[in-house]
């Protein structure tokens, strides 16, 4: 199962004949186990990494530190499950050090995720304070390298 995971993540688009091919199962096996691990919700979902400073469109991205007031019974979770129904909201992770859950957002400006965290996240019950930081610049995502690669070139050979 294992093996089949760690193929999907570097490919979504692997399909179960060559995930097969590669691990010397059958292709339905494979099948069945993807299907399995979907349905037991190991696999949630499938992505496409997009390099959006390629694209004519604006895309800005942030990350929030927030503080937050741990509740009662449900400590962090309920703050964090509320963050996460924001359509704006990319990922909400729960983390150690100087704040307590760290959440990427995206916008069409810095306006507008300014205007988000002021409106929609600082006023939740539970939030002590935020603090944003824009990402002007993604050089690797999900482990793929997001920055162009020189290609090699060879020397030419003379006689």
């Amino acid at each position: 199962m294992h093996e089949i995971l760690e193929i999907l993540y570097e490919n979504a688009k692997a399909t179960p004949s060559e995930i097969a091919a590669l691990l010397g199962k059958s292709e339905e096996e494979v099948a069945r186990e993807i299907k399995e691990m979907e349905d037991a919700g190991i696999i949630r979902k499938y992505i496409t990494l997009i390099n959006w400073e390629k694209l004519d469109q604006s895309v800005v991205f942030a990350v929030l530190e927030l503080k937050v007031a741990l509740q009662r019974k449900t400590g962090y979770d309920a703050v964090a499950e509320r963050i996460a129904r924001f359509s704006e909201v990319e990922s909400v992770r729960l983390v150690s050090g100087g704040h307590d859950l760290s959440v990427t957002v995206r916008g069409k400006s810095m306006k507008d995720i300014a205007y988000f965290v002021a409106e929609k996240i600082a006023p939740l019950d539970g939030v002590q304070s935020t603090c944003t930081h824009f990402i002007l610049k993604s050089y690797k995502e999900h482990g793929a390298i997001l920055t162009e690669q020189p290609k090699p070139e060879r020397l030419v050979i003379t006689p």
